[in-house]
């Protein structure tokens, strides 16, 4: 490289890197003003579909700030009244309102795609005085009565789609209330919050370093009965420093001039940070955080009425991610094997459970990707009517995309192919989690926190409370770092006044470096040194977190001041017994017996194509398509409804595995006489079958079985062609 072209390389790099700061000053100081507007707002949010108010939470006997609103369908993407509504619900967990909704391409914008009615349930910057965990339960069960009495032309309950903290919320509401949902689509959303494994998933371990839970307390007292949503969004910003004190800003420092929209859009809902009431968040932090009690079944409702997951009868949609420093599979799944030992007890006691994993988005990109919404969130509801039909049991969803050698294409919706596949248990426990060493040492810590949290309501908290006051508390919100940053770039500092200007100069005489500028290519290594160095200070601080959670907690002499052992430790996590449930799962075994001869051509032809398909437990969308083709054929009057459908699937299914050989040797007793009829059946469930291409060796015997069966080779004794 010569002097002169030195020259030449250092004066563009210099011209583009000044005026790529200028303008990363005009974006922040755009930011810091959005903060400012939206601070001053009784109901910010940053949904870009119109909607209307359908009922106000504040109105309610049990007053909260929630509301429920109705989303305006688009010329685009028409209604279909008869498709089951969709209910997005976002996470109140430190952020404002909106996420679900932020863009197009995101959870409402492909159910309203699908053309689903779409409502939100969302909440306003301050909570009302004395809201409770359990009033927002109770609200959200009104909200979805709501949706259902505005839609009783639709085929199936609304199916509800719970954005992280919101997943755990809707999950305790459904184990209430669960006549009322349709199934549930948890993405992102904590459950077994002990669940992880050694060496990731340092959140885990944060309640236990701090002590417990009274900090949270004495967060609450300074705020004057309020708990500040920003440092919620503190704890999450601080798991990934690399991300938040550098990439972020030099992302779009680096990349001004296609960054700076989709950076101001996010920024927008990040830096919302609305307020919870201090007993809200203490409940949040005492029974989940470090109590993890919602799995097993240590939560009761006011009226003394156990939360328990177990009581939830809709499908389960479960979607998380390896990526997901926040909710790891682990944490999202666990309470699976919190709540059964074995696969029959899920199937015993009829609950349908599907799981989903990406390999690498992370937390926030589960419910703001926009590829995941094309994708993931796409095929949820597209398939969510299939997903309703599943007879009870554990399934993973794999969606993969179609290519030129996918047989039947026709019968897909769009270009990924859905399919749901059998699993067990053991598929479960190989993501990894804790084992009883493990258990016990959370059992410490949330017995060690209880006892700090006793010894600060009792010594410190009166005289907090007593110099907490409103003035003080908010002087101490506005104070706050994750306020601060945003509101020191807003036009309210005047040293950023010429700043303005400075950058429309900027862009009016934009000069950008080329690729090929050696001084870039220095200013990109030094930003891969700098992540590098905060990835290697993460990593050291989370090492040491780790290790002073195991050795302070693992302590034989502190686990036996706090009066913990193994069993105790074990028993603090598992579900206990309950012999109502036991009971009426023995005597719906009884009323299953009396069902293997009851039925008509309905039963026998569910029942049979269950039967064909039950080894290779595996199902996707284009048996479900022909399905539907075939149901629309018939006359109105003619058609069962989907419900009586899954009804239908769901007795055949548990037919089948209570017995097998009784179940397919009875088949005939169900069939009537006219074999023109039976024929025209036979007919359309070959047509089912193949719809996904050749049957397997095994599924092609089973099926010549059936076919015997349906046109009389095959007599059993006491069959009406026997007779």
């Amino acid at each position: 490289m010569t002097q002169t072209g030195s020259i030449d390389f250092l004066s563009e790099y210099w011209t583009d890197a000044w005026q790529r700061s200028v303008l990363a000053l005009d974006v922040l100081r755009e930011r810091g003003n959005t903060y400012l507007e939206r601070s001053t707002q009784n109901a910010p949010h940053v949904l870009t579909f119109k909607g209307e108010l359908v009922l106000d939470g504040r109105k309610f006997e049990r007053p909260v700030n929630y509301v429920l609103a109705r989303i305006h369908p688009t010329t685009a993407a028409p209604v279909d009244p008869t498709k089951r509504p969709f209910i997005v619900v976002d996470p109140r967990a430190g952020h404002g309102p909106g996420i679900g909704g932020m863009k197009q391409d995101s959870e409402i914008g492909v159910a309203m795609a699908a053309g689903h009615p779409c409502y939100f349930i969302g909440f306003l910057p301050n909570p009302e005085p004395g809201q409770t965990i359990e009033d927002v339960c109770i609200a959200e069960a009104a909200f979805i009565e709501e949706v259902i009495r505005l839609h009783p032309e639709a085929q199936g309950k609304p199916a509800i789609v719970a954005n992280c903290q919101a997943g755990w919320q809707v999950m305790m509401m459904a184990s209430l209330r669960p006549e009322i949902t349709g199934p549930l689509v948890l993405a992102g959303s904590p459950l077994s919050y002990w669940a992880g494994v050694r060496g990731k998933n340092p959140m885990r371990y944060l309640g236990g370093v701090l002590g417990g839970t009274w900090l949270t307390a004495l967060a609450g007292d300074l705020g004057h009965g309020k708990f500040d949503g920003a440092n919620l969004v503190a704890n999450f910003e601080s798991l990934n420093p690399a991300n938040t004190y550098w990439e972020k800003a030099y992302g779009v420092y680096s990349k001004i001039d296609t960054e700076a929209r989709r950076f101001l859009d996010f920024e927008t809902w990040w830096g919302s940070p609305v307020l919870l009431n201090a007993g809200e968040m203490q409940w949040i932090a005492d029974n989940l955080f470090v109590g993890n009690k919602l799995t097993s079944g240590g939560i009761r409702a006011s009226n003394g009425l156990r939360v328990d997951l177990r009581n939830i009868r809709s499908p389960i949609v479960v979607f998380c991610s390896w990526g997901d420093n926040i909710t790891p599979p682990q944490q999202a799944l666990g309470w699976i094997t919190d709540l059964y030992d074995k696969d029959s007890e899920i199937v015993a006691n009829g609950q349908t459970i599907v799981y989903t994993t990406h390999q690498t988005i992370g937390h926030l990109g589960i419910f703001v990707s926009g590829k995941v919404a094309t994708k993931e969130h796409a095929e949820f509801a597209n398939c969510m009517d299939m997903i309703d039909l599943l007879p009870p049991g554990l399934y993973e969803a794999v969606i993969t995309e179609v290519d030129e050698n996918t047989e039947n294409a026709q019968l897909i919706n769009g270009k990924y192919l859905f399919s749901l596949e059998a699993r067990t248990l053991d598929d479960i426990r190989a993501f990894g989690g804790n084992d009883e060493t493990d258990d016990r040492l959370f059992a410490t810590a949330a017995r060690l926190s209880e006892i700090n949290l006793g010894l600060y309501r009792t010594l410190v908290q009166p005289w907090v409370k007593a110099m907490a006051t409103e003035e003080s508390a908010k002087a101490m919100r506005d104070l706050h770092p994750n306020r601060v940053r945003f509101a020191a770039f807003s036009d309210r500092n005047p040293l950023m006044q010429p700043v303005k200007q400075a950058a429309e100069a900027a862009r009016a005489d934009r000069k950008p470096v080329s690729a090929d500028n050696p001084f870039l290519a220095f200013e990109q290594v030094a930003s891969t040194w700098i992540s590098t160095w905060l990835d290697t200070y993460r990593i050291a601080r989370d090492g040491m977190t780790e290790a002073f959670f195991v050795n302070l907690y693992g302590s034989p002499v502190l686990q036996a001041l706090m009066g913990l052992g193994t069993e105790q430790a074990r028993a603090h996590q598992r579900i206990e017994r309950d012999l109502a449930r036991e009971v009426a799962t023995s005597n719906a075994r009884k009323d299953l017996e009396k069902l293997f001869e009851v039925g008509g051509m309905a039963e026998a032809a569910i029942r049979a194509l269950v039967y064909v398909r039950l080894p290779e437990g595996k199902i996707d969308e284009r048996g479900f398509s022909m399905l539907l083709t075939l149901r629309a054929l018939k006359r109105p009057e003619e058609r069962l409804s989907l419900a009586d459908v899954k009804e239908l699937f769901r007795t055949q299914y548990l037919l089948i595995r209570l017995d097998e050989e009784r179940a397919v040797s009875s088949l005939s007793r169900l069939l009537p006489d006219d074999m023109q009829e039976r024929r025209a059946a036979l007919e359309v469930l070959h047509r089912v079958l193949m719809a996904r291409g050749q049957l397997t060796d095994e599924e092609t015997r089973r099926f010549a079985r059936i076919e015997a069966i349906f046109t009389g080779a095959e007599a059993s004794p006491g069959s009406r062609a026997a007779a």
